[in-house]
């Protein structure tokens, strides 16, 4: 008889040729469990996706509730579902007062295409410009705007019109120009292994883009909700967007993604031609729900107040060894420098073999780790969590 492990390769499709093979039963908090007992605390939260930890009480409730009243009905924009209207109400009440319209999708991918589309639809220019070294999804779109030619290369012709600078060189804003119909970028640059943005740099973009008319787009999929100890990275910079993307943390664990803008801007869209952006599952009513008690854990559990502090704990416990060289992070995104794919891949793989930790690297910086657990680690589980890392630094 086959074991899951097998069956897992048989049937489920890879998308690595060495994938871990780490068999999880079930999750709770900040820690992971093997069918066989073995406990991992996660220093990745499903790249920054469960910042309430692991099927916390609130959002199983929340889920169950709604899961019990409806689940999928119609495509969305017909139906007046309370699960959106209310996730869409409490994430524009955290926002700026002028991004006050929510169109929920179901992934990041799916939440920078439909900004783009909506950029060319009110601006009618062709052109876009991103950063290299960023991630914005492996859609066909937001593959072209994925920051590195190793990435993209196989799956060329892409989208046209798209060109890309280096983050924090404020010489390339002129090839921001008035055919550029938006520009796409992170507040804090995550798959690049957190690199934050030079002083007055976002600043000069923001500035840019006001000059030449150009829509200003800052993709917080995995900085959104908390991850950097405010509620938006943005936030650290006092720069506003003109399209807010967010996912991976927005659903509580569950899938859900959107792109927030001016109700007068994303009007567009629903004409000339009507349907302008559509999707069968965004705006799920049990993600929507989980979301909203995802919100609620972050607010009453006080979980951004603590963020800093924590994230303390992990440079106090690392900043002074060897084998580490240097630590960049904002909030709880860390990229642990070890300078070595090496080193830093039996690090990992001590992990996973014998350490009880779960951490990985970044997709263009690969000698560094991530530490981006949980928000709701508590101060006691980061000690416990630096001394487990500690512990994989000298055995690897």
């Amino acid at each position: 008889m086959l074991t899951t492990r097998q069956l897992f390769l048989n049937h489920v499709a890879q998308t690595s040729d060495a994938p871990l093979l780490l068999e999880i039963e079930r999750a709770q908090g900040v820690f992971m469990y093997t069918p066989d007992g073995r406990r991992y605390l996660d220093l990745i939260a499903g790249v920054s996706v469960s910042n309430v930890g692991h099927c916390h009480p609130r959002v199983v409730e929340a889920v169950q509730r709604q899961a019990e009243r409806y689940a999928h009905l119609m495509v969305y924009g017909e139906l007046v579902q309370s699960p959106q209207v209310a996730l869409a109400q409490r994430l524009v009440g955290l926002l700026p007062k002028h991004l006050d319209s929510v169109y929920f999708v179901s992934s990041g991918s799916e939440a920078i295409e439909g900004a783009v589309k909506l950029a060319k639809r009110h601006t009618h220019r062709p052109n876009v410009v991103a950063c290299r070294n960023a991630y914005h999804g492996s859609t066909q779109g937001s593959l072209s705007l994925l920051g590195g030619e190793e990435q993209r290369r196989a799956y060329r012709p892409l989208l046209p019109g798209v060109s890309h600078i280096d983050y924090n060189n404020a010489d390339q804003l002129d090839r921001i120009d008035r055919q550029t119909a938006c520009v796409v970028m992170e507040a804090l640059q995550g798959e690049a292994g957190v690199i934050a943005p030079a002083p007055g740099y976002l600043q000069a973009v923001r500035q840019r883009c006001n000059q030449v008319g150009a829509l200003l787009i800052f993709d917080e999929v995995q900085t959104g909700l908390g991850r950097t100890g405010r509620m938006f990275a943005f936030e650290h910079h006092s720069v506003v967007p003109d399209i807010l993307v967010l996912a991976k943390a927005l659903g509580g664990g569950l899938p859900l993604g959107a792109f927030v803008a001016p109700r007068e801007l994303m009007w567009a869209l629903t004409n000339n031609p009507a349907l302008g952006h559509i999707t069968t599952f965004g705006g799920h009513p049990i993600s929507c729900a989980a979301g909203l008690a995802a919100l609620d854990v972050l607010h009453d559990e006080n979980l951004l107040q603590g963020v800093d502090r924590k994230a303390q704990i992990f440079i106090n416990a690392l900043a002074g060894h060897p084998a580490v060289k240097q630590i960049r992070h904002q909030g709880l995104l860390m990229a642990v420098e070890l300078g070595s794919f090496d080193r830093l891949l039996r690090f990992i793989h001590h992990g996973v073999e014998r350490g009880g930790y779960m951490s990985d690297w970044f997709l263009f910086c690969d000698t560094a780790f991530r530490i981006s657990p949980p928000l709701s680690i508590t101060e006691q589980e980061c000690q416990q969590a630096a001394e487990l890392i500690i512990n994989g630094l000298e055995q690897s």
